[in-house]
């Protein structure tokens, strides 16, 4: 490049430059901070629950969320559907499936051993059908619900622990199920911690009540 060439080319650099500098600028400002503060703004207006991570709130302590699933062992609640999360079933910081596929001899071998302890717990016949999401993880791992049919079928042994009618407990289901989206996107759906808080305000048990994830 002769002397020539690089002084002319200098203005020119000169010229783009700033430009540059100037659109980078506004639209690090636009998307990276005018953006997410006008959504956050436009969600805690109309959506506010939602936008608060649909928390919920027993005696004034969250203890929960409609969003993310809780596991529960305790057999006088209702329980969800396995969770493969890193550490600990339902670690919302770990969100993720087992990567299992279907001809996949461990995950053939996790279903036929999770049905067979529905069917114990829930006291099936040794041949009785096992609703699916009762045997499978979802695949962020933190699904809140559970299929109707699963609910219904766990009814039986929650009424037999908190000595109540099963017709109690078949309404409670029925006033916790959700709908389609939509009314047309996904299955009807029950989310567990919500039906087990208003278990545990209609029928307490003898033992400590409901915390955060039992």
């Amino acid at each position: 490049m002769t002397t020539q060439t690089a002084i002319k080319t200098q203005p020119l650099v000169k010229g783009l430059l700033r430009p540059v500098l100037v659109s980078a600028g506004f639209f690090l400002l636009l998307t990276g901070l005018g953006y997410p503060l006008a959504t956050t703004l436009v969600a805690n207006v109309m959506f506010p629950y939602q936008a608060q991570g649909s928390l919920i709130e027993r005696d004034g302590l969250v203890i929960g969320s409609a969003v993310i699933g809780q596991h529960f062992s305790r057999p006088e609640y209702f329980q969800g559907r396995p969770s493969m999360t890193a550490d600990k079933p339902y670690n919302a910081g770990s969100s993720g499936a087992s990567n299992l596929g279907p001809t996949s001899q461990k995950l053939i071998d996790q279903v036929a051993q999770r049905a067979q302890d529905y069917r114990q717990l829930n006291g099936l016949a040794p041949d009785a059908l096992v609703p699916v999401d009762a045997v499978t993880a979802s695949a962020s791992g933190l699904d809140p619900h559970i299929s109707v049919a699963n609910a219904q079928l766990q009814v039986a042994r929650v009424a037999r622990l908190r000595k109540v009618p099963e017709a109690e407990l078949m309404k409670q289901v029925q006033a916790h199920t959700e709908q389609r989206t939509l009314g047309l996107l996904g299955e009807p759906r029950v989310n567990v911690l919500q039906l087990n808080l208003a278990l545990d305000a209609q029928a307490p048990v003898h033992q400590q009540p409901l915390a955060a994830s039992e």
